[in-house]
């Protein structure tokens, strides 16, 4: 048994097998985070950390550098945004069913304040036990270092059954 899950076989879960192969070894999370980054390679550009993961939830930052900043120095609304979808669409894949897929069918972002420094993503979604056709809410907070909220985020996300 490698240290990946078959990606070819329709009825895993390869983002949970994954989380919970590597995240307990020595750089795990990042190799991890690395291959998320990879698989969605626009995902992959700001950078971003998964800390935690688990059904229902999920952790992960990113560093404020000049690669994600604007003409403001501050960390820009499209780099947070893309955190805020990283972090939430993390925790819904963890917690679907193995024999579920989703996509994000829509976006609401409340840009609070300005973000700088490092952001955290916390994600909330719902514990989903069917790969029924169904539009869910996934909750998603951007704090910065001194744990303000920077940008509130509610991910639409369609979940429907995996096609075999």
């Amino acid at each position: 048994m490698g240290l990946l899950p078959d990606l070819n076989n329709p009825n895993r879960n390869v983002i949970r097998e994954s989380w919970e192969r590597l995240s307990p070894l020595p750089g795990g999370k990042r190799i991890f985070s690395a291959l998320i980054g990879r698989s969605a390679a626009y995902t992959g550009t700001i950078h971003a950390v998964v800390e935690d993961l688990g059904r229902g939830f999920a952790r992960a930052s990113m560093k404020d550098r000049a690669s994600v900043r604007n003409h403001l120095h501050s960390v820009h609304a499209i780099a947070l945004a893309n955190l805020a979808e990283l972090t939430g669409n993390v925790a819904l894949a963890y917690t679907i069913p193995d024999n579920a897929r989703f996509i994000v069918s829509g976006m609401k972002l409340e840009y609070v304040k300005k973000a700088r420094g490092t952001i955290t993503g916390y994600a909330d979604c719902p514990d989903i036990r069917t790969n029924e056709r169904k539009e869910y809410e996934v909750k998603v907070s951007l704090r910065d270092a001194g744990g303000d909220e920077v940008t509130r985020v509610t991910l639409l996300s369609l979940v429907g059954p995996k096609r075999g």
